[in-house]
């Protein structure tokens, strides 16, 4: 999954031949950005570039990539003095026509206002950015397809400087993407096992586009306003209560003859009692999803209070249409006591914010376990039609 930059081999070895350049001490110390929630991500500033190491959330111990940002403005830079960094990829700052595989990204990218570097996106059916959708059809985007197949030539053709896309475990590399000679920067905030871990990552981001002031300052009011309702609300909070005891929250649906269920040490969890809700699976030990059958399912948290899912539909979801999916759905309390609530994602951008909001989501969260706290209407999710 990792390659080296053509660009990379390039200026080294102009590097090596010229004299008059200036030359960065191998002891040199950089400064570390302090990260408070991120854990797989590390940026180090030294004077000419900055360096960014990702850890292998599948392989703990070991990096999945390092990237060096140089700024476009530093021409004179040298890596000669670092093999450590021979294998890094070369990322010339700011983007400038940048291609984003993820609407999350895409959507992020608007919010720091750096809309006019994105040139090219994929699944664009997927995303639910008016913005991006009329800048395609003005011809200021790129449609370059499906993210799993996408379109070779026309990523060449609009000269992309860093294609944005999220990694996945065995992999088996990204084929002829890896040929092109543009940078791939392997977008692995999904795998943070805290909300504000994968929104942190927004600081990098940030980076990669020359907004990095925008990106702290959002990301400062992202953890301001958690913070805020977790401590007001959350398990143990003034407004809260135990998680052992509180209002319990039942999540997802099956997937063919499978439930699969937010671990314990998922971010879910977490959102779950920062809203000071009770999770039957709160003392599990994974940070991935369970894959359980129904039967565990209704034994476990069959009495749970509230139940909450994610629907992709363009029809309205209701009881009937639920019971008609699986009718052992109709044995679950909050199905009885009609306390169900679900996202439409093909109609809300319930995809496209919640991973860098996480403070948006969890007041929906708070709302549905605690409506008498009087917060208002959720965001995202809708109750279910009788």
């Amino acid at each position: 999954m990792k390659y080296v930059s053509t660009f990379l081999i390039a200026v080294l070895s102009s590097l090596l031949c010229a004299c008059t350049h200036q030359q960065v001490s191998e002891g040199e110390q950089g400064d570390t950005l302090q990260f408070k929630y991120a854990e797989n991500l590390m940026l180090v500033d030294y004077q000419y570039y900055t360096e960014v190491t990702m850890q292998d959330p599948w392989n703990k111990g070991k990096i999945l990539h390092t990237y060096v940002l140089v700024p476009y403005d530093k021409e004179d830079l040298s890596l000669a003095q670092h093999p450590s960094l021979a294998e890094a990829t070369v990322i010339r700052t700011p983007l400038q026509r940048a291609v984003s595989f993820n609407t999350a990204h895409a959507y992020l990218i608007e919010e720091l206002g750096a809309i006019h570097q994105l040139k090219g996106v994929a699944d664009l059916k997927y995303m639910l950015l008016p913005e991006v959708h009329q800048r395609v059809k003005d011809g200021r985007i790129f449609d370059c397809g499906d993210s799993m197949m996408p379109d070779i030539e026309k990523l060449i053709a609009l000269q992309a400087d860093g294609i944005l896309l999220s990694p996945f475990e065995n992999s088996g590399g990204y084929g002829r993407l890896e040929e092109i000679g543009v940078p791939i920067i392997e977008c692995a905030d999904y795998m943070e096992t805290s909300a504000l871990g994968r929104a942190e990552w927004m600081k990098f981001y940030g980076r990669l586009f020359g907004k990095a002031h925008e990106a702290d300052s959002l990301f400062a009011t992202v953890d301001s306003a958690y913070q805020g309702l977790r401590k007001a609300y959350g398990n143990n909070g003034s407004h809260g209560n135990n998680g052992n005891h509180g209002v319990r929250m039942l999540t997802e649906k099956l997937t063919g003859s499978t439930w699969y269920v937010p671990g314990g040490k998922s971010s879910v969890a977490q959102l779950i009692a920062a809203a000071g809700g009770s999770y039957a699976w709160m003392n599990d030990k994974h940070s991935g999803s369970l894959a359980l059958p129904f039967e565990t399912i209704l034994e476990k948290a069959g009495n749970s209070d509230v139940w909450i899912f994610n629907d992709q539909s363009e029809q309205p979801m209701t009881y009937d249409r639920l019971r008609a999916e699986y009718h052992g759905y109709a044995m679950l309390k909050p199905f009885k006591e009609h306390r169900v609530w679900y996202v439409n994602s093909l109609k809300v951008p319930y995809f496209e914010q919640v991973s860098f909001r996480p403070d948006w989501l969890l007041r929906d969260y708070i709302i549905l376990l605690h409506p008498e706290q009087g917060l208002g209407e959720p965001k995202y999710y809708q109750p279910i039609k009788e």
